[in-house]
């Protein structure tokens, strides 16, 4: 299995190979959105790392508690129909435009079926309040007793 790389400013990056492994998974006709997504989020924020995790392209701020979980900032998830933009910590995020779905106890999603679903504003300020929980949450640890 290739490892991933280490971008020049040292935060973890897929390989070209990982990134098609992962791409020929995913339903055909989301490959191309997958990959503007992606583009996407790395450029609004550009300090996180990337993975493949729980069969999505996993965003996260390393040296957090429960390592991805605990740092997540965002993740790609292919669906059979659209693909779904997920925040672990979803439920604790300001969203004034009304994008994100789900009732579960945490985690929250937008559902992005094509590019032009990416509402570039209100989705930038979820990933960077996203982004703000992740490094706010850097060296918290939980104790048992």
């Amino acid at each position: 299995m290739a490892k991933s790389v280490r971008t020049e400013s040292m935060h973890q990056r897929l390989t070209p190979a990982q990134l098609a492994a992962f791409l020929n998974s995913a339903p055909t006709e989301l490959c191309e959105t997958t990959l503007i997504l992606r583009e996407f989020v790395l450029r609004a924020t550009p300090s996180v790392d990337e993975a493949i995790k729980f069969h999505s392209l996993c965003y996260f701020k390393l040296g957090n508690a429960y390592g991805v979980i605990g740092g997540n900032v965002c993740m790609i998830t292919p669906k059979q129909t659209c693909l779904h933009l997920g925040f672990i910590h979803g439920a604790f995020l300001p969203d004034p435009a009304r994008l994100l779905r789900g009732t579960g106890k945490a985690k929250r999603f937008i559902e992005i079926r094509e590019a032009a679903d990416i509402r570039r504003g209100p989705i930038r300020t979820l990933l960077r309040a996203a982004l703000a929980v992740a490094e706010a949450a850097k060296g918290w640890r939980t104790t048992r007793g």
